[in-house]
This record gives C-alpha cells, structure tokens and sequence, in this order.
C-alpha cells in the first residue's frame, strides 16, 4: 500500500498522516476512560505491532547491530509520545494539546533552518500556537500542558529519527522494527492501567482499529514523506496539526474553538502553505538492500 502512495507529494502524505492521528486521538477518548491514557498508549502500540508484523515480515532480514541506537529511540519516543499526549487530551481539549505539543517539532524546525530567512514561517506559526492556546484566560490545566510538552520533546525527536530510520529501511520496514519497541518501552506505565481498568465488550475491537489508523497507516505516511522533505519544511508544515486538532475536537468531541483560536488556525495554516514551497528532498541511498515492499 505504501510503496504505491510513494508517488504523491511528501507534503500530501504528510497531511493525511496529520489527519489520521488526530482522528485516532479523538477515537482513543473513549479508551481512556476505560483504561487510562498509559493504557489506551500501550494497547495502540500492541496492536500496530501486530498488524505490522503481518505487512512486513521481512523486516528483521535488513536489521544490523548499526541501527539499534536509532530505532530504540524512535521506538521510546514514538510510545511516550502517544502516551504523554493521551494523558493531555485527558485534561484538555485536543486542539490545544496539539497546539502545546507543536512547539517540539517547531523547535526542531527552526534548529535546522540553513537560513534566518526559513525562521519567518515557524515564527509565524508560533504566533498562532499562541492565540490557539489562549494563555492569558489563567484557568490552565497545569498537568495537562505539562504533558502535552512532554509529548512535545518526544514528536521533535520523533520527526529527526524517523527521517534518520526512514532513509535506512524501505517501505513501512523501519516502522515495523520501531512500533515493537514502543510498546515494550510503555509497557511498565501502560500494562498496569490496562489491568486496573474497566474491560468491555468493544475495549479491544476498538483499540485494535484506532492502532490501523495509528500507528499504521498514519506513521507509515509520515516515515514515506520524511524520506523526501527537509526537517524545516515538514516540521513547519506540521504547523497544520494544530488546526487540525481544533476542527475535529469540534466534529468529533463538540470542543467549539473560540474567536481566538480561529485567528490562529488561519495564521498556522498560512505557515504551513508557506512551508510546501521547496520540500522537496531527494531520499537517501538506503546502506543495506532494501527489504520487499509490503503487499
């Protein structure tokens, strides 16, 4: 499935990807009231790693000694990230948990910039992170930001190690190495809040399904669309996820935005128009053969 969208702009893969995620996160509400977001987290990670291990069985052929430093850290960001995010949606709405955990791929964004010219767009969607945060309300959910940032720090080490593990496996191959590993590295926080939880009848039919969009088909979006674009313009155009955030904890959680997070989105989207321009980047030689595409 994957090798087949390769074709298409990075930039439109990684907006699907976008779209996917937060979808799934919108979905995984309802995990978390049964099992805790350590344990929605976790039973994401368990079934995408099922589900990749029957798309790329052949992953473990490409694996050498070289590549486990950066596919253990992908795989503990990528669990953390999903579980750190989770407990934010917990507390607050999703457009501004998106919106919070933005400034780590934002950061990285600006880090990689060649030129102060690049910096404009990145700035620009700060700025609407800004209004879409509404910072100076004061009724702030402590917890909630602070976990929200901390899935921050965890998406900007994500987006520089999967560009890093994308040029080294093809096809969905990495991914399937990395989705194991996040979620033995969640399992201590997210194991005990499964089996404390309150199990029904749909729990698992459920997690099983959020776990296709995400991690599977969303991340192997972004992994193909990171072989081609530059860290500054995809994290730039990940200024998009905010609004996106906001639009469907509308559709989907009835989380109405107000005047001010509308005034963002537009800037954010601006932002992220901007950063299309230029993305092109050409994948690197993979250093092993690359495994069989996945059927």
């Amino acid at each position: 499935m994957f090798s087949r969208v390769s074709a298409a702009p990075p930039w439109s893969m990684a907006v699907a990807a976008m779209l996917a995620i937060q979808f799934a996160n919108s979905f995984s509400v309802s995990l978390i009231t049964q099992v805790g977001p350590a344990g929605a987290a976790w039973l994401r990670m368990c079934f995408g790693a099922l589900f990749l291990a029957v798309i790329a069985r052949r992953a473990l052929r490409t694996l050498r000694r070289a590549d486990l430093p950066a596919l253990l850290g992908l795989g503990a960001a990528t669990g953390f990230m999903t579980t750190f995010f989770l407990a934010a949606v917990e507390r607050i709405p999703l457009g501004t948990a998106v919106a919070i955990e933005f400034l780590g791929p934002l950061t990285v964004a600006g880090l990689a910039s060649a030129t102060r010219r690049a910096l404009v767009w990145p700035l620009l969607a700060f700025v609407g992170v800004v209004l879409m945060t509404e910072p100076w309300h004061g009724t702030i959910d402590f917890a909630g930001v602070g976990f929200a940032l901390a899935a921050g720090v965890c998406w900007g080490l994500y987006n520089v190690l999967t560009q890093h593990v994308g040029d080294r496996f093809s096809g969905i191959s990495g991914l399937a190495l990395t989705i194991p590993i996040a979620a033995l590295a969640t399992l201590p926080v997210g194991l005990p809040q499964v089996l404390g939880g309150e199990f029904t009848a749909w729990l698992l039919p459920a997690a099983a399904g959020i776990a296709l969009i995400t991690p599977v088909i969303a991340f192997g979006l972004e992994m193909a669309a990171l072989r081609r674009m530059t860290h500054t313009a995809f994290g730039t155009l990940l200024s998009i996820e905010p609004a996106f955030g906001v639009l469907i904890g509308l559709l989907v959680l009835a989380q109405s935005p107000g005047a001010f997070q509308l005034l963002g989105i537009a800037l954010v989207i601006v932002a992220g128009a901007a950063a299309q321009r230029g993305s092109a980047r050409t994948p690197a030689p993979n250093a092993a053969p690359k495994s069989a595409p996945a059927p």
